[in-house]
């Protein structure tokens, strides 16, 4: 039999690939969380977590494990659910950005719908500093959404690589003076704040050559050869690609993506959606290239940004 404690305490730190961000998550010592992962490790008889000093990664063993824990701990909780008494009721009103909704959104909602049919869902999607506010202003429940790293607000689901992406035929000069023709949310975007940042830290100048409000008009944008955008790089939609290291651009590092929520309950429908967020996004977000196209219930920090 599988421990669902140590297979809970191997999908948080797979998803981070930290012991010390595994913990903080859960509420544990760090030795309590290398500790069910070696009793996991002895369980199967395979070495699931190859750590150095400076780094943890997935063996071929522990990206297969990723697939079965996810699987047993959804099983569990539906059992649990089944047999909790009476139907959850009542009303959910969840912010998501467009890399989020875009991606694995929809499979954990229609699996959160069948387990609580009786909860009423209220989406909303949008721009991750726009929902940020929301949620600060009441008006969301909860907010799964991007911030920037270093920033400390929210409970931390996944990271994701940025990465400069337009038309294949798209040619950016490597004159520093030659302005960069950037496509960019309006602000607030969190997106558009890295690319104008990382490039002015390069001394590289630039221009707005298009302003879209969503997701589809930036790659809309992108496509027509209107100029380049920063975008998460596991989602790089069809008919984009990313720019080569020798276009000159700066790099432009990590984004995080965070669950928050309003107030601190632990149950009703609110605290289940957030469960099963969790829960879904325990997996690493590292794609493959042909997958870049096409796009676990620990405690949660519901508190919204300052």
């Amino acid at each position: 039999m599988l421990d669902p404690a140590q297979l809970r305490t191997f999908l948080t730190v797979a998803q981070s690939l930290s012991f010390t961000a595994a913990a903080q998550r859960l509420g544990a010592s760090q030795s309590t969380v290398s500790q069910h992962v070696r009793k996991l490790e002895g369980t199967v008889g395979r070495s699931l977590l190859e750590r150095d000093t400076h780094s943890v990664t997935l063996t071929a063993d522990g990206a297969a494990m990723v697939g079965f824990a996810r699987d047993i701990l959804d099983s569990n909780e539906r059992a649990v659910d089944y047999f909790a008494g009476p139907a959850l009721r009542g009303r959910v009103r969840l912010g998501a950005s467009e890399d989020f909704a875009h991606s694995r959104l929809p499979d954990i909602l229609r699996t959160f719908r069948a387990t609580h049919p009786f909860v009423e869902l209220e989406l909303t999607v949008g721009l991750s500093g726009v929902l940020h506010r929301a949620l600060a202003a009441r008006r969301l429940d909860l907010v799964m959404a991007k911030r920037k790293t270093g920033e400390t607000h929210g409970t931390l689901v996944s990271r994701d690589a940025m990465a400069w992406i337009a038309a294949p035929d798209v040619r950016v000069s490597a004159d520093p003076a030659e302005p960069v023709p950037l496509i960019a949310c309006p602000e607030p975007s969190i997106s558009r704040e890295l690319a104008i940042r990382a490039l002015e830290r390069a001394g590289r100048s630039w221009r707005i050559a298009c302003t879209a409000g969503s997701f589809s008009g930036l790659h809309t944008a992108a496509r027509a050869g209107l100029g380049v955008t920063a975008h998460t790089r596991s989602l790089i939609p069809q008919g984009l690609v990313e720019l080569p290291r020798d276009a000159g651009l700066p790099a432009l590092g990590e984004v995080e993506f965070v669950l928050l929520a309003r107030g601190r309950g632990e149950t009703g429908p609110g605290a289940a959606l957030a469960r099963a967020i969790l829960a879904s996004e325990t997996r690493p977000r590292a794609q493959s290239e042909s997958e870049r196209s096409e796009s676990e219930q620990p405690e949660f920090e519901p508190r919204p940004p300052a």
